[in-house]
Order: structure tokens, then C-alpha cells, then sequence
């Protein structure tokens, strides 16, 4: 699945911050169209080791997903998240989130 376009996500980034104020506002608008359409758990690979995506989180300054190896768990920010290939369904969203974060 390619990329989606910078007009698509643009539509998407607008559809997610409609009747927002702020970027804290923008942040959880986006949280809430991740957290509607991205299919977990899947699993993806993070600096050579195979984990398992559980859920995706809102902090304060961010977005994270929950991974899971066995007994260990971590929070990785989904803007440094390697999607594996293909992503899981839903995975357009975590796209316009890093087009809004500027990544």
C-alpha cells in the first residue's frame, strides 16, 4: 500500500481537527482517528526485534503505541514507529499524523 498522498492526508488531518483549538486539541483529534481505525494488535519490528503493537496511547506532548515482547513492554512515539510492510489497516492515519507533526 503506497503512501497516501499530501492532499489526502491534508483531508484527513482536516476531517481529524475540525472544531479544534491548538495543537494539544489537533494532537488528541488525531489520537481519536488512530485510535477509531488502526487495527491491533499487529507486529513490527523495532531495531531488529520482532514486537507486538498492543495499543496506542495519548501523553502530554505525544502519541505512543504500546509494544510487547514477551514479558516487556515500552512505549515507542509513533512518530519514530517503523510500520511494517504491508501496515496494518488503519495505518493512513498514523501517515497524517506524522504529515501534521511535520515528519
Amino acid at each position: 500500500m503506497a503512501s497516501k498522498g499530501t492532499a489526502a492526508l491534508q483531508a484527513m488531518i482536516e476531517e481529524a481537527t475540525v472544531d479544534t483549538d491548538g495543537c494539544e486539541d489537533e494532537r488528541t483529534g488525531l489520537f481519536t482517528m488512530i485510535e477509531e481505525h488502526l487495527a491491533v494488535p499487529f507486529t513490527t519490528t523495532v531495531l531488529g526485534v520482532e514486537v507486538t503493537v498492543r495499543t496506542i496511547d495519548l501523553t502530554a506532548d505525544t502519541i505512543v503505541a504500546l509494544c510487547a515482547r514477551g514479558h516487556h513492554r515500552q512505549r515507542i512515539d509513533l512518530l519514530d514507529l517503523p510500520l511494517p510492510t504491508p501496515p496494518p489497516d488503519g495505518a493512513g492515519w498514523i501517515d497524517a499524523y506524522r504529515h501534521w507533526a511535520g515528519r
